[in-house]
């Protein structure tokens, strides 16, 4: 027996020897195919870009998976704890395995088998970063090895702590959300440093499942997971009884973070700068590399500017009457649900969509679109308004057929079923005024001339509505706000602001073509100083000059602005008929008030890779000193502005005096009202398809255009002085209150004179046409009266006839009617 006994007990070692063999070669073999779990030091996840403004105010962020890597030691304790309880309470004990836990793994799934239930794991923390990053999700038993075996060796190569921070950082939560930080972000708008208890264990819930717990389809098995991980906190010692009961009463309170663009008003700026990280960087850099940018924007500049253009967008629509409802449909039934339906413009919230309920001689009665709740699901209350026939006044006069019509009843104008937009009136909790989406359009610049930082971009009416960036990306025709660069020319090569030249009728010949240029109001004036041309924007009178300098002298100034790469180089762009962009002219004008000195337009100040460390910064300037580790009543340190001078500081001084002229008594006058120290030019384009101003005191410079993105007429008398300026102006009037008006620096040397504004010649005693005029040293009033582009004999030099007025003003030696 003892034999038998004896010789059973051999064969049962010799099969557990061949088994643990068997295991081990197994084991090897797996072991062989492993790998390299050393890729863990140089771990570096994708993590979401973030866009600042230039107060600190977040503008948006960028992310394939939305990630914030957060160190452990910035991770707080109860969010550790949280997800220690719910997925490891023994992580700080075990070796990389819980064979306690493995072990009730086992049985659970033995009495499982075949009933078709889900097998459980008994993965650890280290396990699940061993699967995570190194090996698949497959459902195997091989897998399940390999991570064993993971697991053993990357407990002996990092730190528990590393590895816990690898785990929080790299797992999904839903909702597009990766690693703690991101999901605290995205289901609660709240750094981890602000969860609470509550918040904290419904994140830790997430990871076996973040579709199984969603907060709004499955709220109920949320709570209910949830609040097992309070339990497990209460058990494990990491909150009390009292403060695990206070938690599991509060409710989910999930509140999805908005994705896309933050900062209100911000969209087409924040679209620009993801375009130049894109063409500098690359889409990975944008959307993985974790990118901390700094941009330009003002956030109060950008809110006045934003105003001022929609503004003045919708007051030049709504004088060409009402194009209709935005669309129909029927209100028989709920009209919630087809309304709520309707796409609205989210970036105008002061604008809310609504539905014609009723309608007569006295007005509209509406309904106005439901809101929506976290869920998505639309708010089942309804609210009703109504809007006058005041308030809707301009509608009076509709487009039908593209014909406008003028109606007697609100009645005759919209229908029960129709989808307007309103704004609410202030004061009132029911009453609503009509709005409607205008169908012009415009692009607007706000800019430090002495930095190039881009303050405020205005790309359109609504960003919802269009993404097409008109500041940056329409190219049109600047027109007479181009001709301060032609005179800029002829002031830096030996033409002064008293120079007389001819505002005559002008022909120009060229082969078989022939060209009739005339001023916008059809009258010409005589000889005229060049300070007069360029306050009555006198277009003959800028032709004369440019043919007379000539046109390649133009084309370099052109391109030394960077207003145009290539300029053809014909008399009609001296007038501004070559396309260009708002970015660009505001750039010009720049240099104009920057003393002539070059700018880089720049929406971005600096940015920073993951770790802090500065890849790009704007700024170049030196500043030797800056640096000192102490004061020694050494002088101050002053910053090297290495720019280049593209126009000399005089003519920069001469040339923006001449365009303060415009806002005093020029096509800009309307400015003028706001008693400030501003320079400026107005624009208006052939058939009036555009409306320019550009515009700057010694510290800001604000250009823009308002125009149909299809070019077609705004309308006889749409100048540049009518439309564009009032925006200019209320911009300003709320951009500069509360600042000092200061005055345009006068550059050394340079000589002020009193003369003839008419004749351009010194003044005489009590002359009542005496202007105060900047001429460079060397130069000077003329001795005698000479005009440019007027024959020896009196005549005019072109050929064409001059009218009676010009003709009597010649006599008078006058410089024209303006």
């Amino acid at each position: 027996m003892i034999r038998l006994i004896g010789y059973f007990f051999g064969i049962g070692t010799t099969l557990a020897l061949l088994v643990a063999a068997g295991v081990a070669i197994y084991i090897s073999h797996l072991s062989k195919d492993l790998p390299d779990y050393e890729v863990l030091a140089k771990y570096e996840p994708p993590v979401t870009t973030r866009i600042h403004a230039s107060d600190g105010s977040l503008m948006a962020e960028y992310a394939r998976e939305r990630r914030l890597y957060l160190p452990i030691q910035a991770i707080p304790d109860r969010v550790k704890a949280a997800f220690l309880s719910a997925e490891d309470k023994n992580f700080y004990n075990h070796p990389g395995i819980d064979v306690t836990g493995l072990g009730r793994a086992i049985i659970v799934n033995l009495q499982n088998f075949g009933s078709g239930r889900r097998q459980v794991g008994a993965s650890t923390i280290t396990q699940q970063v061993a699967k995570n990053f190194l090996l698949t999700a497959d459902q195997t038993y091989e897998r399940k090895i390999k991570e064993m075996i993971l697991a053993f060796r990357i407990e002996q190569a990092y730190p528990k702590d590393r590895i816990l921070e690898l785990y929080l950082n790299e797992i999904f939560f839903g909702f597009g959300a990766y690693g703690v930080a991101g999901a605290a972000l995205t289901y609660f708008d709240k750094s981890v440093n602000e969860l609470t208890v509550a918040e904290a264990a419904y994140l830790a819930s997430l990871p076996k499942g973040p579709n199984n717990y969603h907060p709004f389809k499955h709220a109920d098995r949320a709570i209910e997971r949830r609040n097992w991980v309070i339990d497990q906190m209460v058990e494990n010692g990491y909150v009390t009884r009292e403060e695990g009961n206070k938690a599991k009463a509060e409710p989910l309170g999930v509140t999805p973070r908005r994705t896309g663009t933050y900062l209100f008003a911000g969209e087409y700026f924040t679209e620009e700068v993801r375009r130049q990280i894109i063409a500098r960087y690359g889409e990975n850099a944008l959307y993985e590399g974790g990118l901390s940018v700094r941009t330009t924007l003002d956030p109060k500049v950008q809110l006045i500017a934003r105003k001022a253009m929609q503004n003045g967008l919708i007051k030049y629509d709504t004088l060409r009457g009402y194009r209709g409802p935005v669309k129909s449909i029927d209100v028989s039934g709920d009209w919630g649900v087809p309304l709520g339906a309707v796409k609205g413009l989210e970036d105008v919230p002061e604008w809310s969509l609504a539905v014609v309920l009723d309608s007569s001689a006295s007005g509209l009665s509406i309904g106005l679109q439901p809101a929506r709740q976290a869920s998505g699901d639309i708010v089942k209350e309804r609210v009703e308004g109504t809007v006058s026939k005041d308030d809707m006044g301009f509608a009076m006069r509709h487009v039908v057929d593209g014909k406008t019509v003028k109606a007697k009843s609100p009645a005759d104008v919209l229908k029960p079923g129709d989808v307007i937009f309103v704004q609410k009136n202030e004061g009132s909790d029911n009453t609503y005024s009509l709005r409607q989406v205008p169908e012009v359009e415009g692009g607007l610049i706000a800019m430090d001339p002495h930095t190039g930082r881009v303050l405020a971009m205005v790309g359109g009416f609504s960003y919802a509505q269009s993404e097409f960036n008109r500041a940056t990306q329409a190219m049109r025709q600047p027109g007479s706000s181009f001709k301060p660069i032609v005179y800029s020319a002829a002031l830096d090569n030996g033409y002064t602001p008293a120079s007389v030249i001819m505002d005559g009728p002008i022909t120009i010949q060229s082969g078989n073509t022939t060209w009739t240029p005339k001023n916008y109001d059809g009258t010409v004036a005589g000889p005229a100083t060049l300070r007069s041309g360029i306050e009555k924007s006198r277009n003959l009178m800028t032709v004369r000059l440019a043919n007379d300098m000539g046109m390649k002298l133009v084309v370099e100034y052109a391109e030394r602005f960077g207003v145009y790469d290539h300029l053809a180089p014909y008399l009609p762009m001296a007038l501004g008929s070559g396309e260009t962009t708002v970015m660009r002219m505001v750039s010009a004008y720049s240099i104009m008030a920057n003393g002539g000195k070059s700018i880089k337009p720049s929406l971005i100040d600096r940015i920073q890779d993951r770790y802090g460390k500065t890849v790009f910064k704007q700024d170049e300037r030196g500043c030797e000193g800056c640096n000192a580790p102490e004061w020694k009543n050494q002088p101050e340190p002053e910053l090297v502005d290495n720019s280049e001078q593209v126009l000399d500081p005089m003519t920069a001084y001469q040339i923006t005096s001449m365009m303060e002229g415009v806002v005093q008594r020029g096509t800009g006058a309307t400015i003028g009202e706001l008693g400030r120290h501003i320079a400026g030019k107005t624009g208006t384009t052939n058939d009036e398809k555009d409306a320019w101003f550009i515009g700057y005191t010694p510290n800001l410079v604000v250009g823009l255009y308002m125009g149909y993105d299809t070019p077609r007429g705004l309308g006889h008398g749409a100048t540049g002085g009518g439309l564009a300026a009032p925006i200019f102006k209320d911009f300003m009037r709320v951009a500069l209150d509360g600042t000092p008006n200061v005055d345009f620096k006068v550059p050394d040397g340079m000589n002020l004179i009193a003369i003839n504004r008419k004749t351009g010649m010194r003044a005489t005693s009590g002359d009542p046409g005496t202007i105060i005029e900047a001429f460079k040293p060397g130069t000077g009033p003329a001795d005698s009266y000479w005009v440019i582009g007027m024959g020896a004999d009196g005549s005019n030099a072109s050929g064409g006839a001059l009218s009676p007025q010009a003709n009597q003003a010649i006599q008078d030696g006058g410089g024209g009617l303006y």
